[in-house]
């Protein structure tokens, strides 16, 4: 086992493992009890009283985080050559299709987000054995499969993000990082508890949010009293 570090000690030693804090309180927490050097994520972990083998409960969904998540993502479109110009006006990092499938299929993923037109999905389905396991693969219900380009372009720069339900029912997704004042970390992690609420299933019975916890790259975990969400 490794041994934890004078920093990581200190750090263990602010939270209470048995204590529910409240959400103000676990925002500014993790802020002080980070130890990473670098601008860390900040991660809420969300475990849901879903079965995810079952199609109705595989929770999964976007949103848009009021505060962005401090990261800027390098958006992939894959298009036919008339919509080309309307993607790279959008703000995307690479735009195109049969070269960009090469060079997946050679395995260069060097992206956060692909977003598809309808039209060329038949293509983005050779690649879809080396993008589903990552996360990579576009689907209309996160967004990323539009005739919209532009418009789902603009969103995912300005702080849109998918999220889903692991195998063992929890949701792991970034709201910001630790450079974040604890006002705009409690606004987004807000925002998508609140979206994860809505989408609680009707096939779920007993306790939907069992728990929540935030932490940063190199943190503890906090955990947050449900019943202050």
């Amino acid at each position: 086992m490794a041994k934890l570090g004078k920093k990581r000690k200190a750090a263990e030693q602010k939270v209470d493992k048995d204590k529910l804090y409240l959400i103000d309180e676990a925002m500014a927490l993790v802020k002080e009890v980070n130890t990473a050097k670098f601008d860390a994520s900040v991660d809420l972990h969300i475990r849901l009283g879903v079965d995810p083998r079952k199609a109705d409960q595989a929770i999964r969904g976007t949103v848009t985080l009021p505060n962005g998540t401090g990261k800027t993502k390098k958006v992939l479109v894959l298009c036919t050559p008339d919509k080309e110009a309307e993607a790279k006006e959008a703000g995307a990092d690479h735009v195109g299709l049969d070269e960009f499938i090469t060079k997946i299929q050679q395995g260069w993923t060097d992206i956060d987000v692909i977003i598809a037109a309808p039209n060329v999905m038949g293509q983005v389905g050779k690649v879809g054995r080396i993008l589903g396991p990552r996360g990579l693969m576009p689907n209309p219900k996160s967004g990323t499969v539009t005739p919209n380009i532009a418009d789902a372009v603009k969103d995912v720069k300005g702080g849109k993000i998918s999220f889903r339900v692991d195998k063992y029912g929890i949701i792991h997704s970034s709201i910001g990082r630790v450079s974040f004042t604890p006002e705009k970390l409690r606004e987004n992690a807000a925002e998508l508890l609140q979206t994860v609420n809505k989408l609680r299933p009707s096939s779920a019975k007993g306790t939907y949010m069992k728990s929540v916890s935030v932490a940063s790259t190199m943190s503890p975990g906090i955990k947050i009293d449900p019943r202050d969400i």
